[in-house]
């Protein structure tokens, strides 16, 4: 999963920085159970690394992560079936659990699943531009299963609204409501990103260790 031509998440790791990029950008990088199992996979051996100090979390093309992809869920397309490590609440748990910082560079949409990853993360740096919503309600789903990471960010009154009106934010409004860190201009996005993992990185492993 270092880059390989059919995964759906790349990997790659220079500096200290570990950084994964959701690949799948015909479906808007929308995540499925192959997705999630890489992603696992890949976190995990991020952990296991010394020399890995912190974790970049981005999407390839115009968006960071779409949401679900149904046809893999429903299995259509002839979605992969890979042995799963772990389900999409397995990935949060990872992520909020995880003993380095891992930073979301969010390059553009994240909707509902997309959404939980970059609230899961400790660090989220947006492009202006990006939008961050919760559409599932839209379709007949609640996105429950993001509001535990979700909330943490968020006042109830404020999820709420997001939640059951299946409103899209932009990206100062999430950042207003806590959900991003920062916003920059797309220009400036990896620049902001690379400030934050030197600034991890420079320090002992053990003071940033979560």
């Amino acid at each position: 999963m270092t880059g390989g031509a059919t995964a759906v998440v790349q990997a790659a790791s220079a500096g200290g920085v570990l950084r994964l990029t959701l690949n799948n950008p015909g479906r808007k990088n929308a995540i499925g159970p192959a997705m999630v199992n890489e992603l696992l996979h890949a976190l995990e051996g991020g952990m296991a690394d010394e020399a890995v100090r912190c974790v970049v979390l981005t999407g390839a093309g115009d968006a960071f992560c779409a949401g679900g992809d149904f046809a893999q869920l429903t299995g259509a397309e002839g979605a992969p079936a890979p042995a799963p490590k772990g389900d999409y609440a397995d990935l949060l748990l990872a992520m909020a659990n995880s003993s380095k910082p891992i930073v979301a560079r969010v390059n553009g949409h994240a909707l509902g699943g997309g959404l939980g990853l970059v609230a899961a993360s400790h660090f989220a740096i947006a492009a202006r531009g990006a939008k961050l919503g919760t559409p599932e309600i839209n379709v007949g789903l609640f996105p429950m299963m993001i509001m535990a990471v979700l909330q943490r960010h968020v006042s109830r009154r404020r999820l709420l609204e997001m939640m059951l009106l299946g409103q899209r934010l932009d990206a100062d409004e999430a950042a207003q409501c806590g959900l991003l860190s920062r916003v920059v201009e797309p220009g400036a996005l990896d620049a902001a990103v690379d400030e934050v993992t030197r600034a991890i990185a420079a320090k002992s492993p053990i003071a940033v260790r979560l």
